[in-house]
């Protein structure tokens, strides 16, 4: 596996501690721009009002494939142009789902699942990211 030199970006939420300002790797910085995506609602940056998915304001939504779908779509298009050039675009994939696989009815939350390879290095990443819709944000 090709190797980069190691890269230090500023941890997300910004933090700083007794040693100075946190940092993230590679791999974490991409996950914790997941992350910003998902849960910046559009309009809540002034200079970038298309900026995020807005996955909170799912919260007073009907949990159904409709909203799995709209989510899908406001994730994927954010994603792709925030990761431009971290991740390979063609491998990007996302999962949106809302339903418990005992049972096969909705729940109160949803899990939001991205699969994608680093760009540069070939390495594949996973997260699984829970959602509750009716309350807190991730878990």
């Amino acid at each position: 596996m090709p190797r980069l030199p190691k890269a230090s970006y500023l941890k997300f939420p910004f933090r700083v501690d007794a040693s100075g300002t946190q940092t993230s790797g590679r791999s974490q910085h991409v996950r914790e721009q997941i992350e910003q995506v998902l849960f910046t609602n559009q309009f809540e940056r002034v200079f970038r009002p298309e900026f995020g998915a807005g996955i909170r304001q799912a919260i007073f939504e009907p949990n159904k494939p409709a909203l799995w779908e709209l989510l899908k779509k406001r994730l994927n298009s954010s994603l792709l142009e925030i990761l431009q050039g971290e991740v390979d675009p063609r491998t990007l994939q996302i999962e949106i789902e809302g339903v418990d696989t005992l049972t096969g009815m909705s729940t109160e939350k949803i899990t939001v699942l991205i699969r994608y390879e680093l760009a540069a290095i070939g390495q594949e990443e996973e997260h699984m990211i829970p959602v509750n819709i009716g309350g807190t944000n991730h878990g």
